[in-house]
């Protein structure tokens, strides 16, 4: 019987009245009069398929009808998002019209840093910043004054998020992206724009891990599940911030012109000896959350190893052995087939 045959017959007299799926199986292979033991690899490959497609096809219809579901609550979900930061700027935009007062404004746009999800739109707030900077200050006050508008852009945009290097390595690349286009629009102020832009980076996100480190202590119960689910990694991002932030400079280098490149990597090299602030405030970092919560580790380990047991655990460890039987069956029969070709050649 060849397989299409197989195949056709074995849908036809496939049945779901019997609630047990191993009596579904052993009726259907009876009604096919085929010896399982006889069938080649081919064929058992043809009849599991068939058997799979059969009694998968009602919970596989479902995954493409929740996928389509998915789809349109992620794009429900961005407009909504969306949405709910124009009104928080609506909100603050209608505020700041009955405040005349230049040190109210000031607190009240503090506050909107802190209400507003900046990540939405970081890289026109960075230029609009830059813009601002170079239009309202004097040529020797740029450089400092830029620096410390994008360390506060920089800590508020990482602060409330995850540590993860993912995360950290868009922000710093969204807004060192966007100093580089204003760089290129004025050549001659592209060593004040980035140079500062670098700086504030660096002290926005040491400002942004001294915040983490302090808060360790009087985080809510989720918070810790949130960093003893993920603590492995979160040790392993903090022990690697100076890496991660001389990376992002590096490639945003190398996607750029020759000349945002040479300036990118002088100030690199001149930044280099300064990382040490932001190498020493990520061990300590690491080292309040190990203090904090190596134990509450340790006990995840504990769980997750009582999980071993669970039917899915142990059908993956059936699987490896199945797996290795497989795979020792086939290295017996090359090794045989090696003897047989060095005996024939004796």
């Amino acid at each position: 019987m060849d397989l299409k045959t197989l195949t056709d017959k074995l849908a036809k007299v496939y049945s779901h009245k019997n609630d047990s799926l191993t009596l579904r199986v052993s009726e259907a292979v009876k009604t096919l009069k085929k010896d399982l033991d006889t069938l080649g690899v081919d064929e058992i490959k043809a009849l599991s398929d068939s058997v799979l497609e059969i009694e998968t096809k009602t919970l596989r219809d479902d995954i493409e009808s929740l996928l389509a579901q998915k789809e349109i609550i992620e794009r429900a979900l961005e407009k909504k998002s969306h949405a709910l930061q124009e009104l928080k700027c609506d909100v603050f935009n209608a505020i700041e019209t009955q405040i005349d007062d230049e040190e109210a404004l000031l607190k009240l746009h503090q506050v909107k840093l802190q209400s507003v999800d900046l990540f939405d739109f970081l890289s026109e707030m960075v230029e609009s910043a830059i813009i601002t900077t170079l239009e309202k200050e004097k040529d020797t006050d740029i450089k400092d004054t830029l620096q410390e508008v994008i360390k506060e852009i920089t800590f508020e945009a990482i602060k409330e998020g995850s540590l993860n290097t993912i995360r950290i390595r868009k922000i710093l690349s969204t807004i060192l992206q966007s100093a580089i286009d204003i760089s290129e629009a004025t050549p001659t102020k592209a060593g004040d724009i980035l140079n500062a832009t670098l700086r504030g980076m660096r002290s926005g996100l040491i400002a942004s891990i001294d915040r983490f480190k302090k808060r360790l202590a009087f985080m809510p119960i989720e918070a810790k599940h949130i960093l003893i689910e993920d603590y492995d990694t979160i040790m392993e991002d903090l022990n690697q911030t100076d890496r991660l932030f001389s990376q992002v400079i590096h490639t945003q280098a190398s996607e750029n012109t020759n000349e945002i490149k040479k300036l990118l990597l002088e100030i690199d090299a001149d930044m280099h000896y300064d990382l040490e602030e932001l190498i020493n405030i990520s061990k300590e970092a690491a080292e309040a959350m190990r203090n904090r919560f190596s134990s509450f580790a340790k006990g995840a380990v504990k769980t997750a190893d009582s999980a071993l047991n669970s039917e899915t655990a142990l059908e993956a460890k059936k699987m490896g052995k199945q797996a290795w039987s497989v795979a020792r069956v086939a290295l017996g029969s090359a090794i045989k087939s090696a003897k047989d070709v060095i005996n024939k050649a004796d």
